[in-house]
């Protein structure tokens, strides 16, 4: 289960196709470059448990980066293309980076980034070079394609996204230290996703994210191939499914609802019925947006949920999901358990606590100590710091992650609740329900949209929605109030920087509820 296995038994199979070039690299070609990227690694000093940094859009060469570091015992941290150079800085320090590699495209912030941190020695650069920044292509080809003699294996430590506060390395040791080894997410992706070497799978968010680095390079542990977009388009994710008969992908729910909101002759247009499995996470997918994908798409949709953290995870189908509407799954890893927030204790069943798994497998916060305590309950159970409660039989229902719950009058509010029903009107594009200063209640519901149109935005649109909301859901539940922005600020893989939303209207406030 590694690339150096097909480059033997199938080297020209494409291990990545790019989608907006269509170039192809083969596992041949992966396993000789990822051999040559270990081998720099060793020559720059750099041995096993050093880390580095990367700082790369979605690039051809993203794999043989990663490969290198995973056959070396390198840890690699994959930074966001949209941090500013000090959060980029931030994060290549804390982290502990040896070595940064970035690219021409993102030359004004890499080189801001080489002004700004401290204690990195060394810098390289892909399709050109900065001042400062060595050639990435020159420094590979002068090494070897031999693998290295103490081939071990790395792993990523990545960063949470910063959508409640600055984000934190999540350090999860390998299982083991033979690179070729088993892992519990190879596991469950052969067993319920039935990926194989015939499998063929569209990437459509930025490789820096866990999930799509992650699930991307266990399609190529087990030899399948990757169709990397660079950049994810409604229209086109439908094309290049017809285009390269796409088995497998993973989507975001910002991704469903923009692909069903084109017109119904562009979603007919296309031949889909190569779609085997087609798995979502990330962030809550409201009730009906599922319903039209399973529709849409039939019952080949799978939920999970899990973290960066890596400490548990659930799991759902969609016939499951059918019957059991707004879960996300139950337990593949890990035992789950809802706990009061006051005394600790466990709760029965369906009632709203914070969600806990145990039995999961162990993480830290990269130099967070007390985060890492804050995780982890006296029965050593880990939370993510969702809020939500199991029924009878196993699923679990997410109501809110717990820094964003509203208290309004005494009153806990979820939000979610509100977004779910906001993103289904025919008008919104985007939405975010939060809770901004009243000097009554302490706090009161507003919501931020993003128009599908920016010339319906005003007056009318805001009484239409809050009457459209509360036609779904209690008042107390309904924004008070509605702002319109062009364009929300969502991370790329489709999670929401709220806590930028909050900051604005908490601005002077000498606390905050988070």
């Amino acid at each position: 289960m590694h690339p150096y296995v097909y480059a033997q038994s199938t080297p020209d199979k494409p291990a990545l196709i790019c989608a907006g070039t269509g170039q192809a690299i083969t596992f041949r070609e992966l396993d000789d470059r990822s051999n040559q990227v270990a081998q720099l690694f060793r020559s720059l000093g750099l041995v096993a448990g050093d880390r580095i940094a990367i700082l790369l859009e979605n690039h051809p060469r993203y794999f043989e980066l990663c490969w290198g570091a995973q056959r070396s015992g390198i840890i690699y941290t994959a930074m966001s293309t949209r941090l500013t150079s000090a959060e980029a800085a931030y994060i290549a320090a804390d982290c502990g980076a040896k070595l940064v590699v970035s690219s021409k495209a993102l030359e004004k912030t890499a080189t801001q980034l080489r002004g700004e941190a401290q204690g990195i020695r060394h810098w390289l650069m892909i399709d050109g070079t900065a001042e400062g920044f060595g050639s990435w292509e020159e420094a590979v080809a002068r090494q070897p394609v031999a693998r290295i003699p103490d081939e071990s294996a790395g792993t990523d430590m990545l960063y949470s996204s910063g959508t409640t506060g600055r984000p934190k390395g999540v350090f999860v040791p390998p299982d083991s230290p033979a690179i070729d080894a088993t892992n519990p997410l190879i596991e469950v992706s052969r067993a319920l996703y039935r990926l194989t070497p015939d499998s063929i799978y569209l990437s459509p968010a930025p490789l820096y994210h866990a999930a799509p680095l992650r699930f991307t390079m266990t399609v190529q542990r087990l030899g399948g191939t990757v169709v990397m977009m660079e950049h994810f388009d409604p229209e086109e994710y439908l094309k290049l499914v017809e285009k390269y008969r796409i088995t497998h992908s993973q989507l975001v729910p910002t991704m469903f609802v923009r692909m069903l909101k084109l017109p119904e002759e562009v979603r007919r247009r296309y031949d889909l019925s190569s779609l085997q499995c087609a798995i979502h996470a990330a962030a809550p997918c409201p009730v009906p947006v599922k319903e039209q994908m399973i529709a849409w798409w039939g019952p080949i949709i799978w939920e999970y949920y899990a973290g960066t953290e890596g400490n548990g995870m659930t799991m759902v189908d969609s016939a499951s999901w059918l019957t059991h509407k707004g879960t996300v799954g139950r337990a593949v890893i890990g035992k789950l358990k809802i706990c009061d927030d006051e005394t600790g204790e466990e709760l029965p069943v369906g009632q709203i606590g914070t969600v806990y798994f145990a039995e999961g497998r162990p993480f830290a916060y990269h130099n967070d100590p007390e985060k890492t305590r804050g995780s982890t309950n006296a029965k050593g159970w880990t939370t993510l710091g969702d809020v939500g409660y199991v029924d009878a039989e196993g699923f679990l229902y997410l109501t809110d992650r717990k820094a964003y719950m509203i208290i309004s009058g005494g009153v806990n509010i979820y939000p979610q609740e509100a977004e779910n029903v906001l993103i289904t009107h025919p008008k919104v594009a985007d939405c975010a329900v939060l809770g901004v200063p009243n000097e009554e209640f302490g706090e009161e519901v507003k919501a931020v949209v993003q128009p599908r149109d920016m010339a319906d935005a005003g007056p009318e649109l805001e009484e239409e929605l809050i009457a459209f909301c509360r036609e779904h859901l209690s008042p107390i539940k309904c924004p008070k109030s509605v702002d319109f922005e062009a364009e929300l600020p969502r991370h790329a893989t489709g999670k929401l920087y709220k806590r930028l939303l909050k900051d604005r209207y908490w601005a002077g406030h000498q606390t905050k509820i988070v």
